[in-house]
């Protein structure tokens, strides 16, 4: 499985609407799901948390928590899903998650994160990898990325997504840590080079592909989040330009008529439209309609009884 270019896991956002939305664009990007908790897993509605359309594939799961028999449990229903990847999240660095120990600031016990992995990779064939910042608080030199990574990869974990900010766990909340602590791209292009048979994938900060280009001179993949959900059609290029996939990239209008029947089946299952629509408001970014096509799916998807004959009219916004 190539990680070329990969879509970031974002909590409320990477869910299997739009999961099935961004695989219209790109045959090959490798999507994330939202970080699921173990809790949630075990205890919680496996379903609702994990069942996801064939037609996201290729798609990993990202997985919250840090207790490794929970973790290697959870990797082994990944497995059973048909997950592709299975991703420890250690980048996260909101209260909450903080509060049950994982996320950010497992960056600061990088043997915890080694036992997971050894677990998980005890308990499925699927590859384990890690997404992790290049540093928390006050432990934000490379020394401390170097040895959390080096530990790591003793486990037997080959790959790491970086987010190349580091996290402040206290003051910052965290959309202020996806956007305050400055970036350090050098960093992750350094750890590459110290460790040219792990795989690194570089995330933050970047909104383009040519800057897409210019980060795969140094490292293994890039990872984009907030960029492709505002303007997903950035995926259009995606499998010509990394994946050597010439297929005709369908236009926008194509794209919402493939849509349609997904919406429609959807619908049949008492999924209420704005939670589908949501995801697709910047489609027609920077094209005549574009706002009139966010502004009818804005105003009237979240309606009750809103069905199919919304899109169908915000479409009707753009085409005129």
């Amino acid at each position: 499985m190539k990680r070329t270019f990969c879509v970031a896991p974002m909590l409320d956002w990477t869910d299997r609407h739009e999961r099935r939305f961004l695989r219209l664009i790109s045959r090959h990007a490798l999507l994330y799901t939202e970080m699921v908790t173990t809790g949630a897993i075990l205890h919680g509605d496996r379903d609702r948390h994990l069942a996801f359309d064939a037609a996201e594939h290729p798609v990993a799961l990202q997985l919250g928590g840090s207790d490794p028999r929970a973790m290697a449990a959870c990797a082994r229903i990944a497995e059973d899903y048909g997950y592709d990847e299975v991703n420890i999240n250690v980048g996260c660095p909101s209260d909450r998650v903080r509060n049950g120990a994982f996320g950010a600031c497992l960056m600061a016990t990088p043997v915890v994160v080694a036992d997971c992995v050894d677990a998980m990779r005890a308990a499925t064939r699927l590859p384990v990898t890690v997404k992790h910042r290049i540093g928390i608080d006050e432990q934000d030199d490379y020394e401390h990325l170097e040895q959390f990574v080096t530990t790591v990869a003793a486990a037997g974990c080959q790959t790491f997504i970086v987010h190349a900010r580091k996290a402040w766990l206290e003051g910052l909340s965290p959309r202020q840590n996806r956007e305050v602590p400055p970036l350090n791209h050098e960093r992750v292009y350094l750890l590459k080079r110290e460790h040219p048979d792990l795989e690194i994938v570089i995330n933050g900060g970047i909104r383009s592909l040519d800057e897409c280009d210019q980060h795969l001179r140094h490292v293994d993949g890039v990872m984009l989040g907030r960029e492709v959900y505002h303007n997903p059609f950035l995926l259009a290029e995606v499998d010509s330009r990394y994946y050597g996939d010439d297929h005709p990239v369908p236009d926008r209008h194509q794209i919402v008529a493939d849509l349609l029947p997904y919406i429609e089946e959807q619908l049949r299952k008492d999924i209420y439209l704005s939670h589908i629509t949501r995801h697709i408001l910047g489609l027609f970014r920077g094209q005549p309609g574009a706002r009139r096509w966010r502004r009818v799916l804005s105003e009237r998807a979240p309606r009750p009884g809103a069905g199919v004959e919304v899109v169908e009219a915000a479409w009707a916004e753009v085409r005129r």
